[in-house]
This record gives C-alpha cells, sequence and structure tokens, in this order.
C-alpha cells in the first residue's frame, strides 16, 4: 500500500505591489500516519514552555522571551525523521515583466507554487495538500493548482495528488511551522537585522540544516530544501 503525505503550504510577501521586494513560499510535509503525533509533539512543547496547548506558533510572534520555546520547536523538527521542508525564495520581485510572458502577477504566483510543490511529489506515494486560507489562491485557482501539478505528474486521475485544498492555519501544527521556516527564510532574505531572537532562530536553522540559506540545496535534498529563484522577467 501507499505511503500517504500531508503538504502543508504557506507564503509571505507575495503581493505585487506591498513594497517587500522578497517572496516567500515553502511547504512542511510528514507522513498521515505521523501527523497526529507530530501534532501532539508540538503542543506538549507549548505546555513545557508555559504556552496554551493552542498557542499558535508564528514567526511574526518570535520575541527573546520566547526563543527558547521557538529553539525547540526548530530542534524538533530537524530531530524527528518524518519533517520535512521545501523552501522557494524569489529574492526581487521588482524584476518581473508579467506583461512581456502573457500573465498576470497571480497567475506568476500560481506557478511558482506549482515549482515549490512538483519537487515533492513521488510517483508511488499519495499526497494531501492543505494551503493556509490566507493565501490568494481562492477555491477556483486552487482547483486548476491541483490540475497542473497532477497533469505534469501524468496523474491525470488526480490518484497520487488525492487532494488540496485551504485550512486555517490554528488548525495544524504542521502549517504553523510551515509559517516559522518561510519567515525565517524571508528575514534572512531581506537584510533584516532588529530582533535578536529571529537572529538567534535563523542561526540555529543554519546550524541544523548545514546551510546558509542563500543557495539552493540539491534537488533531492529530503530534510531542508531550498530553491532560490532568481527568473528574469516571468516564469
Amino acid at each position: 500500500m501507499s505511503e500517504i503525505y500531508n503538504v502543508y503550504c504557506d507564503e509571505s510577501c507575495h503581493l505585487e505591489n506591498d513594497g517587500i521586494k522578497v517572496m516567500t513560499l515553502g511547504a512542511m510535509w510528514c507522513p498521515l500516519s505521523k501527523r497526529v503525533e507530530i501534532a501532539q509533539r508540538i503542543r506538549e512543547i507549548k505546555v513545557k514552555h508555559g504556552l496554551k496547548s493552542d498557542f499558535e506558533i508564528k514567526w511574526t510572534k518570535v520575541s527573546k522571551g520566547q526563543l527558547e520555546f521557538y529553539l525547540d520547536v526548530v530542534d524538533y523538527f530537524f530531530d524527528d525523521d518524518d519533517c520535512h521542508f521545501r523552501g522557494l525564495v524569489v529574492p526581487d520581485k521588482s524584476v518581473l515583466n508579467h506583461e512581456q510572458f502573457g500573465q498576470s502577477h497571480d497567475d506568476w504566483y500560481y506557478k511558482m507554487y506549482f515549482v515549490m510543490l512538483k519537487t515533492i511529489f513521488e510517483p508511488k506515494s499519495n499526497y494531501r495538500v492543505y494551503i493556509d486560507i490566507k493565501d490568494t489562491l481562492g477555491h477556483e485557482k486552487i482547483d486548476k493548482l491541483h490540475d497542473v501539478i497532477c497533469n505534469s505528474q501524468y496523474d491525470f486521475s488526480h490518484h497520487i495528488i488525492e487532494r488540496m485544498q485551504r485550512i486555517m492555519s490554528h488548525e495544524a501544527e504542521q502549517l504553523q511551522l510551515a509559517d516559522l521556516l518561510i519567515g525565517a527564510l524571508g528575514y534572512l532574505h531581506r537584510g533584516l537585522t532588529s530582533n535578536e531572537a529571529k537572529l538567534a532562530l535563523i542561526e540555529r536553522i543554519k546550524e541544523r540544516s548545514g546551510y546558509r540559506l542563500t543557495h539552493n540545496t540539491l534537488l533531492k535534498e529530503n530534510k531542508f530544501n531550498l530553491l532560490m529563484w532568481n527568473g528574469k522577467g516571468g516564469f
């Protein structure tokens, strides 16, 4: 029987005219059979640090007072062999020329999701993809993304990629973990330095991943996979 994986996707700074050059997309994935165990372990880490079990992990909440908690969460991710992450960084949205490529910004954003997700899927496994509901991908675009990615995998019957749907971040600890990791990537690539706790967390991710977080990893890197997308003008 095929292994089923849950894939949890999040994004940061995707809007065209938000005044921020860097955009990040990320996906944390794990076996469906380990979903509850992983969520429970993360809740236990929350309680250990005096937080409520339903406390929502968010990059924007990282502070000096909660640094040890966030360090423990990052260490848990790297220590658990069932947790995996794929991140895509667009260093400069200002180089985009959507008119030249006959696309809207939303179309391009959708294509970036495709680039980010397609390397995760293996033909002998099955996948259920959950995307943060705050993203600009509405139901129609979710359906289209599902179709395009399935077709790219020759999965015309949607057997490999079983479902793709939107959820709220408070519903899944794994989605919260994706938010934390892409937040770190975005902070680093934007050159921000004002929050010492965030800088410490980035250093821990560098240490545990073995990467500087500024270059591509090997395509088949299975734990902490990164792509720096430097396309000029479009897709």
